[in-house]
C-alpha cells in the first residue's frame, strides 16, 4: 500500500482537533501536526492521535508553515487537512489506484463548506488541492496559499478528483471571531498584494474576508478590482467572485448597477449559483418574468455549488413571484416544494392562516 503522510498545522484548535484527528487515525496513514504558538490544549490533544506533534515559529506565512509540516513528514505522498474539517467520505483503495495512475498531478477533495444563511445552516461546495507528492508539489503565498509544481514534469499535469469529502465549519464561528479571523486575513492579504499588486486572486480573497464579516462596501470594492483584471471564466474563484460581486451590489441597493452581470451573462451562466444571482437582480429590478425564466431555469441545471441552488432556493423565489403577481395558489404550491427552508415556512405560515 502506498505510503501517506497527513499535515496539519494548528493553533488553538483544542475545540476541534480530536473531532478532526479522530477519523483519521483509523487509517494507516502518518499523521503529522505543526503546531504553531497555540495556549490552550491543542498539542495535548494532538498528541493522543498524531505520530508527530512538533513546534514551529509563526513568521505570518502559511506556506511556510505548510512547507514544513510537508518537509518533516516521513513519506513522500501528501494529503492536507485543516484542524477544522472532519472527514466525512473516503474510498482509500481508489484513491491510491488514482495516485499511481497520476503520479505528477494533485489530488481535488471535496470540502463542503458551512455557514449561516437566512437563519439556517447553508453550505457551498468546492474542490480543493490537497493530495501531492512532495517531490513535485509545495506551497507557495502567505496567506490562502496554493499547491505549485516544484518542476516542470509537474506543471504540465492536470488535476483530478479523489473520492474524499470533508466538512468544513470554519465559516460557523461567533461574530466576534469570524471578525479576528477576517481582519487577520485581509493584514495578510494586503502585504502580499503590495509584493504582486496585479493578482486578481488576491483581490478575490480581500473580498471573500470583507465578505464573511458583511462589509459590502469593501467586498465589492475589491471584486471588482478583481474582475477589473482579464480573467479565466471557467476558473472557480472567477466564478465565485462574480457572484460575490452581485450580491454585494444587491445588498447595497445598487440593483440597476448589477444588472451589468448581464453583460456576461454566456460565460458564468453554467451553474444554478450564477442563475439564481441573476433572478434576484432581474427580480430587485422589477422585471419579474425575467427573473421566473432565470429561477426556472436553475431548477434544472445540473451544477450547484450552494446546497439548495436547484432545488428549494429557486423554488421559493419562484413562490415569490407568485405571490407578487397575486396567484396564490401557485405561490402555496412552490413554497411547499422548498421542504424545511426557514423562509419558505414562514411564508407558509403567513399565507395558511
Amino acid at each position: 500500500m502506498l505510503p501517506i503522510s497527513v499535515c496539519i498545522i494548528a493553533k488553538n484548535e483544542e475545540q476541534n482537533i480530536a473531532k478532526c484527528l479522530q477519523p483519521l487515525r483509523q487509517y494507516d496513514w502518518e499523521i503529522v501536526v505543526v503546531d504553531t504558538g497555540s495556549t490552550d490544549r491543542t498539542k495535548d490533544i494532538a498528541a493522543a492521535y498524531a505520530d508527530q506533534v512538533l513546534d514551529y515559529v509563526w513568521r505570518d506565512d502559511f506556506s511556510a508553515a505548510r512547507n514544513y509540516s510537508i518537509e518533516k513528514a516521513s513519506h513522500d505522498r501528501i494529503l492536507v487537512i485543516d484542524c477544522d474539517e472532519y472527514l466525512t467520505k473516503l474510498d482509500i483503495d481508489a484513491i491510491l489506484r488514482l495516485s499511481e495512475e497520476k503520479p505528477h498531478a494533485v489530488g481535488l477533495l471535496s470540502r463542503q463548506n458551512h455557514y449561516r444563511m437566512n437563519g439556517a445552516d447553508s453550505v457551498y461546495t468546492d474542490l480543493v488541492e490537497r493530495f501531492f507528492s512532495r517531490r513535485y508539489y509545495h506551497y507557495e503565498g502567505i496567506i490562502h496559499e496554493q499547491v505549485r509544481p516544484v518542476c516542470a514534469e509537474s506543471a504540465a499535469a492536470s488535476a483530478y478528483r479523489i473520492p474524499l469529502s470533508v466538512e468544513h465549519s470554519g465559516y460557523n464561528g461567533s461574530e466576534d471571531a469570524l471578525r479576528e479571523k477576517a481582519m487577520r486575513n485581509i493584514t495578510l492579504l494586503e502585504k502580499d498584494l503590495a509584493r504582486n499588486p496585479d493578482n486578481p486572486y488576491t483581490y478575490f480573497q480581500i473580498g471573500q474576508a470583507y465578505n464573511m464579516i458583511r462589509d459590502d462596501e469593501n467586498a465589492c470594492l475589491y471584486y471588482g478590482k478583481g474582475l477589473s483584471y482579464d480573467v479565466d471564466p471557467s476558473a472557480e474563484y472567477v466564478q465565485m467572485m462574480v457572484i460575490g460581486y452581485g450580491y454585494a451590489l444587491l445588498h447595497l441597493g445598487r440593483a440597476e448597477e448589477a444588472l451589468g452581470l448581464s453583460g456576461v451573462y454566456d460565460a458564468f451562466a453554467v451553474s444554478a449559483d450564477f442563475l439564481d444571482l441573476m433572478g434576484l437582480i432581474y427580480l430587485r429590478n422589477g422585471q419579474y418574468m425575467k427573473a421566473l425564466l432565470e429561477f426556472v431555469k436553475a431548477l434544472s441545471c445540473g451544477v450547484a455549488h450552494v446546497e439548495g441552488a436547484n432545488t428549494f432556493i429557486p423554488s421559493y423565489n419562484i413562490g415569490l413571484i407568485n405571490e407578487m403577481m397575486g396567484d396564490r395558489a401557485a405561490a402555496l404550491a412552490h413554497y411547499r416544494k422548498c421542504g424545511d427552508f426557514p423562509m419558505a415556512l414562514q411564508k407558509l405560515e403567513e399565507l395558511t392562516k
